[in-house]
């Protein structure tokens, strides 16, 4: 299973559910949060579980794709019922926004756990995705994530948009970037920083925060780019126009591949070798490690919070 695209659909929005499985994203989250209004809950609730319950067994070319859900934060009063709408179409996993920390994915797993029982779900079979950071008190304490890390984890995301509006935040969009800046703010670097570290060390997924304006190609492929680059896993696409280009930078070229398999081949051939010379430079463990992933990506073995995920993310 592959994690390079992750599609956030409105769950009121019936048409673009039903069009979410042929845009190729790896992942479909079924939104059930920023996107729906207080008055439309339900009904979302409602299209989630039936999009849901419809696309649990993929008839399509066998082609795999994740069906996970965003919940309203558990302080929002509309979680618990979020999850009794939903759980019956058995989701993969469930994105949890405003954690405050390993105690909320404790709280959630809980809550899951028993709705698996009640759904007659395999147990553990639902995962959990946090979104951290997205106040300064949680902020704080992503790297609590690592130190008391739930079975059911499967990565770590973050919210700029969140956390901006957490600290009262300027809206760059309106007063323009800082002169000599990106537009990001310190803040907003150290929790995608705290992020990917933290879920690295951790050995689970990391995705990036989505780009915002669905009309900026050039924007989009930037920043997937960058997050790839970075370490990132994967990134959340908010239109369906932004899937191919997510995919595309997250998805290893014929030169990256080759230049990964000699590597690796290197290594193979001498084992036990600290460094090595190749092509008149020197490679060394780190090398390997990063080839290794990079043909994992090509494979596209990664299979949820499994010894397949955890081989892609553990160091050589």
């Amino acid at each position: 299973m592959k994690f390079r695209s992750w599609l956030i659909v409105p769950g009121v929005s019936e048409e673009r559910l039903g069009a979410a499985f042929g845009t190729g994203a790896d992942v479909v989250v079924v939104d059930l949060a920023d996107t729906v209004p207080h008055e439309s809950k339900a009904r979302a609730r409602e299209l989630g579980k039936a999009w849901l319950a419809a696309h649990r067994t993929n008839l399509f070319g066998n082609r795999g794709m994740s069906r996970w859900v965003r919940i309203n934060a558990l302080d929002s009063g509309y979680s618990r019922d979020d999850l009794a709408g939903v759980m019956a179409g058995a989701p993969d996993g469930i994105i949890l926004p405003r954690a405050a920390g390993p105690e909320a994915v404790q709280h959630l797993a809980s809550e899951i756990y028993e709705l698996e029982q009640h759904f007659a779900l395999p147990a553990s079979s639902t995962r959990i995705m946090p979104v951290v950071g997205e106040t300064p008190l949680a902020a704080m304490r992503i790297a609590a994530y690592f130190d008391a890390a739930h079975q059911r984890l499967c990565g770590l995301t973050w919210s700029e948009t969140g956390l901006a509006a957490s600290l009262g935040a300027a809206d760059p969009g309106i007063i323009g970037p800082c002169e000599g800046q990106d537009g990001r703010s310190d803040a907003s670097r150290f929790v995608r920083a705290q992020t990917l570290l933290t879920a690295h060390a951790a050995h689970v997924i990391s995705i990036e925060a989505p780009f915002a304006d669905p009309g900026d190609g050039a924007g989009i492929k930037g920043a997937a780019q960058r997050a790839r680059a970075d370490g990132f896993t994967g990134m959340f696409a908010v239109h369906p126009q932004q899937v191919e280009v997510i995919n595309a930078a997250f998805t290893p070229g014929a030169a990256e591949i080759e230049k990964a398999q000699e590597i690796v081949a290197a290594f193979e051939t001498n084992p036990h070798a600290v460094s090595l010379p190749l092509h008149g430079r020197t490679i060394e463990r780190a090398d390997l490690a990063r080839a290794q992933r990079v043909i994992h990506l090509a494979e596209t073995e990664i299979h949820g919070n499994d010894a397949g995920l955890r081989s892609i993310l553990r160091p050589a």
